[in-house]
């Protein structure tokens, strides 16, 4: 999806047999999800979503048909659902949508030395990090205070402090094919 979208869900694993889904929702409040026009999902295909329960939702294609089996639904497990942009309400001054940290430079703490740009935002469930494409290739960095001081999208930057690299000895990973002493 584009710059001009913004990702606000995800669709998770069926919810019974009649085409219901979990939803894990970005918004500050999951129920909003349902009241913003305009939403697609990663394929540019529009879709209403109307929550049934406690993360649980129908989806209903742009004709108004929806979802209506355990199948269905299973063809839906991990979509990515956006709004556009302009639907969006502009964030507080000290604010910003993990879509605006895309593309910015990032600047090594201290030296101010460009390592790259934002090339993506990932979560995975065990909190946020910033995908940096450089010229050294790719830095994967968790979004903390720690490692992200200062984020200026107005600036078109990000100040990151990279950490120290940590060795992990290979005996750490059982099951390693010819390391180690082990079974």
């Amino acid at each position: 999806m584009n710059h001009d979208h913004v990702l606000m869900g995800v669709v998770g694993r069926p919810h019974g047999v009649r085409g219901l889904v979990h939803v894990h929702s970005y918004t500050a409040v999951a129920e909003d999800l349902a009241t913003y026009a305009g939403l697609v999902d990663d394929l540019g295909r529009p879709w209403r979503l109307s929550w049934q329960g406690n993360g649980v939702a129908r989806l209903c294609d742009a004709r108004g048909n929806a979802i209506d089996s355990r199948e269905a639904a299973q063809q839906m497990v991990n979509r990515k659902l956006y709004v556009p942009r302009a639907s969006l309400p502009e964030p507080d001054q000290d604010e910003f949508y993990f879509a605006d940290l895309v593309g910015l430079e990032a600047r090594e703490q201290g030296t101010e030395r460009v390592i790259g740009r934002v090339a993506a935002v990932h979560d995975y469930g065990a909190g946020t990090s910033l995908e940096i494409e450089g010229a050294g290739g790719h830095l994967l960095l968790p979004f903390t205070q720690a490692c992200v001081p200062v984020v200026d999208v107005r600036g078109g930057r990000i100040t990151v402090c990279v950490p120290d690299e940590i060795e992990v000895p290979v005996e750490c990973f059982p099951g390693t094919a010819g390391q180690g002493d082990g079974p």
